[in-house]
């Protein structure tokens, strides 16, 4: 089994269908709702973390691009310009998901992708405005 994040972004013309349902229903794919923004009228956004076996993401994923969803893994929307890191600590203090944490031999930021929740907490807490996350485009 294995856990991957995915932000969906759904087209206007496929937001009411059962997506996350058929996910579970059709690949045995666990879901788990991280964030989610759907506007009438508008492109929907739906940020989630699924799990099952290897073979069924693979299908799933299929599933999803064939039905007209963008599906971008979690981590290319999320940036940190660590060279300019100063590794003060800000951050790590509201990462609740220890997506953040400093590294006790080298002294610096260590930032895991696959952790982040995307609560963006981050994003206000560092004093160089160094992190940026990209899922309300």
């Amino acid at each position: 089994m294995i856990k991957k994040k995915y932000l969906l972004s759904f087209p206007v013309s496929r937001a009411g269908e059962p997506t996350t349902y058929n996910l579970m229903k059709y690949f045995d794919i666990k879901i788990n709702i991280l964030r989610a923004k759907i506007t009438p009228g508008k492109e929907g956004k739906l940020m989630l973390e699924m799990e099952g076996k290897e073979s069924n993401l693979i299908k799933g994923l299929d599933y999803l691009q064939r039905s007209g969803i963008g599906c971008t893994p979690i981590e290319k929307r999320i940036a940190h310009h660590d060279e300019l890191c100063v590794s003060c600590g800000s951050c790590t203090a509201v990462c609740f998901s220890e997506a953040l944490y400093l590294d006790e031999e080298t002294k610096s930021l260590i930032f895991d992708p696959h952790k982040c929740v995307a609560c963006e907490l981050c994003v206000k807490a560092c004093p160089l405005g160094l992190f940026e996350t990209h899922f309300g485009e």
